[in-house]
């Protein structure tokens, strides 16, 4: 199993960022992906899970503001983040199970 975000930077506040988790060595399509984060000097947030159907689920905190898909032709979940705030500042991960991948730096800042 290996999954590899990318996607992320630097950011003013108010701007969007899309991550990118590229799947590979499982069964992608049947799959649920999480993304999660950890900003510095908290703990991990669960953020966003999409599950084989297409079926989404969010963090109460960031409904509205993220939005979760899949391609499932390319093995990649997407995270579509809009109106960041620099409380979003954090790393973040895609996870299958218990195997998550190398994280990638968001930072929101002016």
């Amino acid at each position: 199993v290996q999954l590899v975000e990318s996607g992320g930077g630097l950011v003013q506040p108010g701007g969007s960022l899309r991550l990118s988790c590229a799947a590979s060595g499982f069964t992608f399509r049947t799959s649920t992906i999480t993304w999660a984060r950890q900003a510095p000097g908290k703990g991990l947030e669960w953020v966003s899970s999409i599950y084989p159907v297409n079926r989404t689920d969010y963090s109460d905190a960031l409904r509205g503001r993220f939005t979760i898909s899949r391609d499932n032709a390319k093995n990649t979940v997407y995270l579509q983040m809009n109106s960041l705030k620099p409380e979003d500042t954090a790393v973040y991960y895609c996870a299958l199970g218990g195997t998550r991948g190398q994280e990638t730096q968001v930072t929101v800042s002016s």
